[in-house]
C-alpha cells in the first residue's frame, strides 16, 4: 500500500484535470501511471480503494450512495483479483503438463517405433496417428530367425502417461519371451500374465497377434477389433475369426488360434477401433466406409492404401478423431 500512496497526488491531479477539462491527455498519462502499477504489483482493489480516498479528500460532500457504489466496486476488484491469480497459477500448470506431456510423446516414439520388416511375396503398411498428444495404439513387428514376422496390435483402454508407461512394458515383456514359444496364442497367454500382476486393474489391453510365413497367418485376439480379410478370388472381404478376452481381466486364461492362407491379391487388414470409430458430424463411420475407401486403393502399394484411408477421413468436413488411429494391411503378391 505504500507504493501506491507515492502515486496519489499524481492520481489525484489527473482525475481532477481529467473532471474540470475531460482532456485526453490526462487518460493519455494515466495509462502510464497504471503501467506504472503493474510494475509495481498493485492490485486492482487497490487502486480502488484510492480512487475512493482521493473522492473524498477532494469532494468531501460526495453523496453517499457513490461512496457505497465505489465500495461495492471495490469489493468486487478484490474477488476479481484473486480469480486472476488462480488463473495465472492453472495456466503455469497446464504449460508445464503441457510441456511433460510432449516430452513424454517423444520418449514413447522413440521407445516403441517399430521398422517395418522386409519379407518376400509381401507388401505392409501402416498408419499409427494419436488422437492427443500420447498414443494409445501400439504396434510392432517382430522378425523371426525361421524367416517368419510377428505382428503385434494393441489399443489400451485408458490414455495419456500410464497407457505410454503400459505399452513400453508390453514391448520389452514379448522381447523377453524364447523365440520357440512366439506362437500367437502362446504370446497373449503370457502377456495376459504380465498384465494382470502389473497393471492396474483400471486399464484393460485389447491385441491381437499373428505371425505370417509363406502365405500362412496364424493369429490369436484378446478382445481386439476383428480384422478383414480380402480373398481376391472371390473379391469379397470376410471378418477374421478370432475370440478371446482382453488382457489383464483374469489371471487363468487360454487363447484360442487361427489360421488363413494368403494367395497373390489377397489382403489382411488389422485395425483399431479408432478407424471405424471416427466420428462426422452426428454420424459415426461404418466399416462399409473403410472397405469402399480400400476397394478404391486396391491397386496401390500398402502403404499407399493405409495412407488413402486416413486422408479420406480426415479431409471430411466435420471429421471428428475421437480415438488412436492405426491400420495395418498385408498385401500378398
Amino acid at each position: 500500500m505504500k507504493a501506491i500512496m507515492l502515486d496519489k497526488e499524481t492520481y489525484k491531479q489527473l482525475l481532477n484535470q481529467y473532471i474540470s477539462t475531460q482532456d485526453e491527455g490526462a487518460l493519455y498519462r494515466a495509462e502510464r501511471l497504471t503501467r506504472n502499477f503493474i510494475k509495481k504489483n498493485i492490485l486492482p482493489e487497490e487502486i480502488i480503494d484510492l480512487h475512493i480516498q482521493v473522492l473524498r479528500e477532494t469532494y468531501p460532500t460526495i453523496y453517499e450512495e457513490m461512496v457505497y457504489m465505489c465500495q461495492f466496486l471495490l469489493e468486487t476488484m478484490i474477488s476479481y483479483g484473486l480469480a486472476i491469480q488462480e488463473n495465472e497459477t492453472l495456466r503455469e500448470k497446464q504449460l508445464a503438463m503441457r510441456t511433460e506431456i510432449s516430452l513424454a510423446a517423444n520418449i514413447q516414439k522413440t521407445l516403441l517405433s517399430s521398422t517395418l520388416p522386409e519379407v518376400d511375396g509381401l507388401d505392409i503398411g501402416v498408419i499409427s496417428v494419436p488422437a492427443k498428444q500420447m498414443n494409445g495404439d501400439y504396434y510392432h513387428f517382430v522378425t523371426g530367425k525361421d524367416g517368419s514376422i510377428g505382428i503385434a496390435l494393441a489399443d489400451i483402454i485408458g490414455k495419456g502417461i500410464p497407457a505410454a508407461l503400459c505399452m513400453s512394458m508390453i514391448k520389452y515383456a514379448m522381447e523377453s519371451f524364447p523365440e520357440q514359444l512366439m506362437n500367437p496364442n502362446d504370446i497373449l497367454r503370457r502377456l495376459n500374465h504380465v498384465v494382470e500382476l502389473n497393471v492396474d486393474s483400471s486399464m484393460f489391453i485389447t491385441m491381437i497377434y499373428a505371425k505370417y510365413k509363406n502365405g500362412l497367418l496364424t493369429y490369436a485376439s484378446a478382445g481386439h477389433e476383428p480384422g478383414i480379410y480380402y480373398c481376391k478370388e472371390t473379391d469379397t472381404f470376410y471378418n477374421l475369426k478370432a475370440k478371446g478376452l482382453v488382457l489383464g481381466v483374469s489371471t487363468d486364461v487360454s487363447y484360442s488360434q487361427y489360421e488363413q492362407e494368403l494367395k497373390a491379391g489377397d489382403m489382411i487388414i488389422l485395425l483399431t477401433d479408432g478407424v471405424t470409430e471416427y466420428r462426422n458430424g452426428d454420424q459415426f463411420a461404418k466399416r462399409g466406409e473403410l472397405l469402399r475407401i480400400i476397394r478404391q486403393s486396391m491397386k496401390l502399394k500398402a502403404q499407399d492404401i493405409v495412407e488413402n484411408v486416413y486422408q479420406h477421413f480426415n479431409s471430411l468436413s466435420e471429421y471428428y478423431q475421437q480415438d488412436d488411429f492405426t491400420l495395418i494391411i498385408l498385401k500378398k503378391y
